[in-house]
């Protein structure tokens, strides 16, 4: 189906409503999240077989090596992940001395953090891997579907940037 076929399509608020009764599966957030923890579930099994990384600690690094130096404000807000998370990813970074921690000229309060030239190399030897994976992946789909694909993930993320949850009428479900 092409992009301007889809444009064309029924927009979602002429589909039938969701309501207490439909079922979880049916929920796309739902299939979003479980499809993605399905993905990086075992793309993450690679990273800690052959390299020793959970998935925050790759994701850090990943985003490192994209961006350069970054604080851990900074890293959090990229990834979308827990601070707790995104500390516990650098600390283990520099542990291993994949990462450091610089001073931040232009905020005393934080510091940044980088890739060590191990980081570097690390990151460099998996990049191929994730790529291969990805791949795989998506080796049964026609080009035109990942670009859609990629397109609608875009779209989604700006939604819920633009989300405003005072606008929703729940019909309460229950809660008064």
């Amino acid at each position: 189906m092409s992009l301007e076929t889809l444009q064309r399509a029924p927009r979602w608020n002429t589909f039938p409503a969701m309501n207490q009764k439909t079922p979880l599966s049916e929920f796309l957030p739902y299939q979003l999240s479980i499809t993605s923890n399905a993905v990086s579930g075992r793309i993450a099994l690679e990273y800690r077989q052959r390299f020793g990384l959970s998935v925050p600690e790759w994701r850090v690094m990943a985003v490192l090596g994209d961006s350069g130096p970054l604080t851990q404000r900074e890293l959090t807000s990229l990834t979308l992940m827990d601070k707790v998370a995104v500390n516990r990813a650098c600390k283990e970074l520099e542990e291993r001395s994949l990462a450091y921690r610089a001073p931040n000229t232009q905020d005393g309060r934080s510091h940044l953090l980088e890739l060590t030239d191990a980081g570097v190399r690390m990151r460099d030897e998996i990049m191929p891997l994730a790529l291969e994976m990805e791949r795989r992946l998506f080796a049964k789909f026609l080009p035109e579907e990942v670009a859609q694909f990629r397109s609608l993930l875009e779209r989604v993320r700006g939604e819920v940037e633009d989300l405003d949850a005072d606008d929703i009428d729940s019909g309460n479900f229950g809660v008064e």
